[in-house]
């Protein structure tokens, strides 16, 4: 059995816009589990919060590619009415949704259209709608009222599993102790990993060598600059 189906293929995958997998395990189960259940959906909106770098972005892309959703930028609360903004998606991504408290009654506005009309909302956020600063007092209610589910940290199965996808994605094999290295020393997420990956095999194409345990360790040590 290679490295590669140990760590990777355990995992549930779960395709985004943009093609790439996103990996299913303990840390993210819950909020998945959240994005099977729609539309059945208690209510209009679903926040997912958790640290930067645990996948809230990327897994903001699944709902999109599963729901058919919109990604909205906070400058469309500033110009678009929400019918606008909602057209005819069934379902909004507002990705770091606290970036979009200065326009908060038009927040406000959208969020009850996804209520009168049965669509839906997922915002993104790295703390939970109890630790925003919301004035209006009917949007801080509303928000608070929402289904939250939070996600955890990447454990070392999921780094590890992620670090091997990424690698293979790159059409690259690496050995077991390659990425036993880069996992005991690099930071927990999900973009640290593909900086790191990416700094690799920029190394290792350059340099015309296998990827090993010493490649890795002089781009981890700052010989390319910090990954």
């Amino acid at each position: 059995m290679t490295l590669h189906s140990q760590l990777a293929l355990d995992f549930d995958h779960r395709p985004a816009l943009t093609g790439e997998d996103f990996l299913v395990a303990p840390p993210n189960a819950e909020a998945v589990a959240w994005l099977d259940r729609w539309p059945g959906w208690p209510g209009p909106a679903l926040v997912v919060h958790g640290p930067p770098g645990c996948g809230k972005t990327h897994l903001a892309m699944v709902f999109m590619s599963l729901s058919g959703g919109r990604l909205v930028a906070p400058d469309q609360l500033r110009t678009d009415d929400p019918p606008d903004i909602f057209g005819d998606a069934p379902a909004l991504v507002l990705d770091d949704a606290q970036s979009f408290l200065g326009r908060e009654e038009a927040l406000l506005h959208l969020y009850n259209t996804a209520l009168e009309t049965g669509r839906h909302m997922m915002l993104t956020s790295d703390s939970p709608p109890s630790r925003w600063t919301v004035r209006l007092a009917d949007l801080g209610s509303r928000l608070n009222s929402a289904s939250s589910v939070g996600i955890g940290e990447p454990d070392d199965a999921l780094i590890s599993a992620v670090l091997v996808k990424l690698f293979a994605d790159r059409q690259l094999k690496v050995e077991e102790d390659v990425i036993g290295y880069m996992l005991t020393r690099m930071e927990r997420s999900f973009e640290a990993a593909r900086r790191l990956v990416e700094a690799v095999d920029a190394k290792a194409l350059a340099e015309r060598r296998n990827i090993t345990v010493k490649l890795v360790s002089s781009v981890m040590q700052g010989d390319d600059g910090n990954p």
